[in-house]
């Protein structure tokens, strides 16, 4: 990877070029063709596919051939929980959910508290534990359906998952992963085990029913690395190969890279209050806008830049206002102080009613939990 961005599992940092990243990953686009298929099947595209957020897909179409044949597939997705929910991480989740809403189809959570303990020096493994089940609070208040959606965290299903692991891991070597993820001799072994760990729910349900299950893994970009190891060792095994779908980033309210959930100026969490959002957006979210009224009244901002217009890209579902916020402040009708409030306005709604469905999510949060 080229110096003026990096993608891994652990570090996303710099202006990042997707369509690259499709050819380095070696990923496919996700083209009209395929947009169209998946509308007649769903009867509609979500915001995420019209807008190209998702835009990579590894085997979509012969997942869909599976579909097409009676063979359903289920979903896996998952969170690293080193820190609280942002609303970064709800852009896979929201788009999972509507898959499972359109396919009515069982969805497998993967919190991997283990990763977050092996990589974090400051993490203990408590900790992680913890952050994982306030973490899964956000995704029960997304309204995933109860009792076709099954979240664990590594540890707590430590039994179910590690002797599936081990089958994995057998068919992985440290060339392997020194080559996929830039290991080296100072990494620890739990740090190399790991990603046998993450690719067991991508064949789980396989081993559970008896039968060749297809999933299906939305996800950003950033973990492809783990899946391409996991699809070249599950044949290797008698299972499918995992298919994916790949989103871009939500960018931090800053420049470059992704929302960091250890890094509080980046991002807006699931908890802020309707002070801090405003406040954030209004201090750190970087402006396309010019340098006084007079210049932007008469040149016009930039919405390719501008933070504030590239969240709402993500989050205003209404095709025609978005189309109207990006004239209008390309034009210069629109200033930057104005669109940041649209923004804060959309976030704050949208919140407000999230954290009602939070706290009602500790009622039912052991309904959806698999443990040993």
């Amino acid at each position: 990877m080229a110096k003026d961005f990096v993608v891994t599992p652990w570090k996303v940092e710099g202006d990042i070029d997707y369509n690259r990243l499709i050819k380095e990953f070696g990923t496919e686009h996700l083209d009209d063709a395929l947009l169209h298929r998946i509308k007649k099947l769903t009867g509609e595209l979500h915001p995420f596919l019209r807008r190209k957020i998702f835009f990579s897909h590894r085997d979509m179409n012969w997942l869909l051939d599976e579909y097409e044949k009676g063979n359903k597939f289920y979903l896996y997705t998952g969170r690293g929980p080193s820190g609280n929910t942002h609303i970064g991480h709800l852009v896979p989740w929201l788009f999972t959910k509507w898959l499972q809403d359109k396919f009515d189809v069982l969805l497998y959570f993967q919190m991997t508290d283990d990763e977050k303990f092996l990589f974090k020096d400051n993490l203990s493994l408590t900790q992680t534990n913890s952050l994982a089940y306030e973490n899964a609070l956000d995704v029960i208040a997304l309204g995933f359906k109860q009792g076709k959606t099954h979240i664990f965290t590594n540890t707590d299903y430590s039994k179910t998952l590690y002797k599936n692991a081990l089958l994995v891991a057998k068919k992985i070597t440290v060339s392997t992963t020194k080559a996929v993820f830039g290991f080296n001799d100072s990494n620890n072994v739990g740090e190399l085990f790991f990603t046998s760990m993450q690719a067991v729910p991508a064949f789980l349900p396989s081993v559970l029913k008896g039968k060749n299950i297809p999933c299906l893994i939305p996800h950003a970009i950033d973990q492809d690395a783990h899946f391409r190891v996991a699809r070249d060792v599950l044949p290797k095994l008698g299972f499918y190969k995992p298919a994916a779908i790949h989103c871009r980033f939500l960018p931090a309210l800053g420049i470059g890279g992704k929302m960091s959930a250890s890094e509080k100026d980046s991002a807006i969490y699931t908890t802020d209050s309707a002070d801090e959002i405003e406040k954030k957006v209004k201090k750190y979210a970087f402006s396309g806008g010019r340098a006084t009224i007079e210049e932007h009244r008469k040149l016009g901002g930039n919405p390719d830049i501008d933070v504030p217009y590239q969240w709402l890209s993500f989050f205003e579902e209404d095709d025609s206002k978005l189309k109207k916020i990006h004239d209008d402040y390309k034009s210069g009708k629109l200033l930057s102080g104005e669109l940041k409030l649209i923004l804060i306005e959309k976030l704050q709604v949208f919140l407000k009613e999230h954290q009602r469905k939070r706290e009602s999510a500790r009622k039912v949060l052991d309904k959806f939990i698999l443990k040993d």
